[in-house]
Order: C-alpha cells, then structure tokens, then sequence
C-alpha cells in the first residue's frame, strides 16, 4: 500500500558543501515516524501544474530513532528545478508536503557475511542509515565497508563523523577515494571506487585459499558508476541475488 501524503515542517538546515545541504524534517501528523534504513519519502514541490512532475524522492539519511524526524541530505543541480526550489525557497519553517517511507533497499533480516555499501555523492545517504543503525542496535554483523566516491575533498560528506565511527569500530571500515585530486597531493586514496573493492576482494581470496568470499553489494549513485560496479563484481563470480542497487538521477 502507497502510504499517504503527509505534512513535514522544517526545523533545521545546514549546508554541509558548497552545493549539497542537510535537511532536518518533522513529521507533523504522527509522534514516532518509523522506516527501515535505505528507505526513501517523495516530496510533492509546487514546481509545476502536473502532480507527478512535482515529485522528488530522496533516500534517508538519518537512522530510527523513535522520533518523527529524519534528515535528508541533497545537492543542487544545476538547472533542477526540485533542487533550485528547496535551495532557494525553503527556510526554517517551511511545511513540505511528503509521502514515505518506501523502498526495497533495505539490509538482509540476517547479516551473515561481509556488506559492501558503494556510493557516489549523496548516494551516501542510506548507508550511513545503515551503519548507525547496525551499531546502535548492536546486530550482528561481519566486516562493514563504506565505499565513498566523489570529485574534490570540498566535496566529502559525513567525513568526520564516519571516520570517527570507523575509530571506535573495528569491523566498519570508511573508504572515502576522490576523483579529481591529484594523486600525491594530499594524504588521501585518489581515483574511482572499483578499483577499492577489487582490492578487498583479492585480499580475501586470497586469505580464504583463493576462494570467493561471502558478501552482499549494496550500489547507490549515478548510473555510471553502477553499471560498472555490477560488471565488475559479477566478473569475480558473485551472483546477482549478491547485488542490490539504487539508482540515482
């Protein structure tokens, strides 16, 4: 069942790069607005006559927490005409009209081998959802690695906070590569995601005696990055029931 439209109000707004910003939202009609993390909620803009060209879905960044507000996190596209209205037009205060959660990208009832969360920009979205809700509720997990792929280092979300997370928790590992810095530069991983996970792939094989080890790949980003990540992983031998994806833009 399509859940209905509900009114959210927003109660905070921090940018967090030059073009991406957080937004926190109240859920008004109800005290406790429970998802699963990797969720979504449309948003229904008064950015043109024809109601399903108003709609925006945007992945949860928040994790449940019992209460009846979630974060959203969004870049502003240039010529977007969703983007361009919540940059330009929605303050403190403002109510949007949204409808959620839902969505099928979600973790496995049991976590039984390692999970890969691949991301570009703010397809990073439902695997910090994710990570905190895994460690908060203390479920039993294996290894956990954030891939994280964007052009500049301006360009880095939830940074500080994840590899704090990845500080105190030895099974979660942050992966953050960036596309455009040059390599040598900074003391950061340069280049594209693939080449991470294929190197976390080969070093256990090769610990397991060259056998493929257990893992579920969860894909959220651009098309382009998608495509190949699905390619890849498939060419190692893993099955598609392994891969999940989500597709932005």
């Amino acid at each position: 069942m399509v859940p209905a439209w509900q009114t959210g109000k927003v109660i905070r707004i921090e940018d967090e790069t030059p073009s991406t910003r957080r937004f926190w939202i109240e859920i008004q009609e109800t005290a406790r607005f429970d998802f699963k993390p990797g969720q979504f909620v449309t948003l229904d803009l008064p950015i043109h006559e024809q109601r399903n060209k108003r709609w925006r879905s945007y992945s949860i960044a928040s994790w449940p927490d019992g209460t009846n507000v979630i974060e959203l996190i969004i870049v502003q596209l240039e010529g977007g005409l969703g983007t361009e209205y919540l940059f330009k037009e929605v303050k403190v205060g403002s109510a949007l009209s949204l409808r959620g959660p839902q969505g099928v990208f979600v973790l496995p009832e049991t976590i039984d081998r390692d999970l890969f969360f691949i991301c570009t920009g703010t397809g990073i979205a439902p695997f910090r959802s994710m990570v905190h809700h895994i460690l908060i509720n203390n479920i039993a997990h294996n290894n956990i690695y954030l891939l994280f792929g964007c052009r500049k280092i301006e360009d880095l979300l939830y940074g500080d906070e994840l590899r704090e997370l990845e500080e105190k928790v030895s099974s979660f590992r942050y992966l953050p590569t960036f596309s455009r810095e040059t390599p040598g530069e900074h003391l950061v991983r340069t280049g594209y995601v693939h080449a991470i996970y294929e190197e976390i792939i080969n070093a256990r094989k090769q610990e397991a005696g060259m056998h493929l080890h257990p893992a579920k790949f969860y894909l959220c980003g651009w098309k382009n990055m998608i495509d190949e990540a699905k390619r890849r992983i498939l060419a190692f031998g893993y099955d598609k029931k392994d891969i999940h994806l989500e597709l932005y833009g």
